[in-house]
């Protein structure tokens, strides 16, 4: 067994990186950067243990697509270390940040080798420019920028950690608790994505896959009097609407399912659970438009929808123009990437009894180019 244990931190909400893709879920190839990262690490140190700390909306999904241990993170970079470290049984970790992207394998192993000469050994850089603080000039030969990954006595660490002060490394924390702390030479190639812009700096990164996914949904709901009938986003003249949690929007409710299915994020049970109280009576154009942003956050753009509605009653031709535009407005899509269908069951089976609406979307999506912008 390992002696080492592996910590990401990639529970932040990309604040600076002014583009809708969360910087951990940028494509590379096929894998989100958290993944990739992750794995380009294991390729040098296949033995550690891996504990990624992700945003708490988040761990579930990353659960679904990896073996890792999966924590929530906190509202800070150290209390989502925190939370981690309550994974941690080795007695060394390795912490690095998903945004530190193009960790060498020869700096993973310095760090390896000469974990018994302090309490964290740290990568660092020279600084080559001159520096002024407060408009003092100070002696750059003082001055170090610091990287990740850092390797750590696991108690020391926690130690140290036990404070309500904030650091913003693992480093700082044990040099401030009275622990020792030995620099190596760091790597420039690792650079930290912290812009959109560093992307282009960062030469291991390669292109998103240019692959398109393709999803289905199908959902049903039977009709209730004294209810507003709303389908597709658009009211309808109906003295029945749908029996549901939400107002039953049932078109939306298969679009939904037809965009998660196509970017493989699981279902509308998982994403807005009938249990949950807050959705109940909820306008389903929110949940379209949070399910739209959860997908352009994981990194993919939506490129088309069809639905059909299968309805013996009401009469949906009416509406199909004005479901299309409130969709494209939704979808962010031109209405030439919009397409609405309506079909009846020939009187057979409950549709045909006039009982309930049915519906059946499909939608593609793929991945965000960020590499050409």
């Amino acid at each position: 067994m390992s002696d080492f244990t592996l910590v990401l931190l990639a529970a932040g909400n990309s604040t600076r990186f002014k583009i809708p893709v969360k910087k951990q879920w940028l494509r590379i190839g096929h894998d989100p950067l958290w993944f990739y990262v992750t794995n380009r690490i294991k390729e040098s140190l296949p033995d550690v243990a891996v504990v990624l700390a992700a945003h708490p909306d988040e761990v579930p999904f990353i659960s679904s697509m990896c073996d890792f241990t999966v924590v929530s993170g906190g509202e800070t970079r150290q209390q989502s270390l925190k939370n981690a470290l309550q994974h941690v049984s080795t007695p060394y970790v390795i912490v690095s940040d998903i945004a530190r992207a193009c960790v060498d394998s020869e700096l993973l192993l310095t760090l390896i080798g000469r974990k018994e000469e302090g309490d964290v050994i740290v990568p660092a850089l020279d600084v080559i420019d001159t520096v002024t603080y407060r408009n003092e000039t100070i002696e750059r030969d003082q001055v170090k920028r610091i990287q990740t990954p850092q390797l750590s006595k696991t108690s020391v660490l926690r130690r140290a950690l036990d404070t309500d002060q904030e650091f913003t490394d693992e480093s700082s924390a044990i040099v401030a608790a009275g622990g020792t702390r030995v620099f190596v030479p760091g790597d420039p190639r690792a650079a930290k994505l912290t812009h959109a812009s560093d992307t282009a700096v960062l030469e291991c990164l390669d292109a998103p896959s240019s692959i398109v996914f393709t999803g289905n949904g199908f959902d049903v709901h039977p009709f209730e009097e004294g209810k507003p009938m709303v389908l597709g986003g658009v009211t309808i003249d109906s003295p029945f609407g749908f029996k549901a949690h939400s107002d039953g929007d049932v078109a939306i409710h298969a679009l939904i399912d037809a965009l998660l299915g196509a970017a493989c994020l699981g279902d509308i049970g998982m994403l807005f659970p009938d249990t949950d109280a807050v959705y109940k009576n909820i306008d389903s154009r929110v949940l379209l438009k949070r399910c739209v942003e959860k997908l352009h956050n994981f990194g993919f753009v939506i490129a088309h929808a069809d639905i059909t509605i299968i309805a013996q009653t009401p009469k949906i031709s009416p509406y199909k123009d004005e479901m299309r535009r409130v969709l494209a407005s939704l979808l962010h899509l031109p209405l030439s990437r919009i397409n609405v269908k309506a079909t009846t069951t020939e009187h057979l089976g409950f549709i045909g009894r006039k009982e309930g609406v049915g519906v059946i979307s499909t939608a593609s999506v793929h991945y965000f180019d960020w590499k050409n912008g």
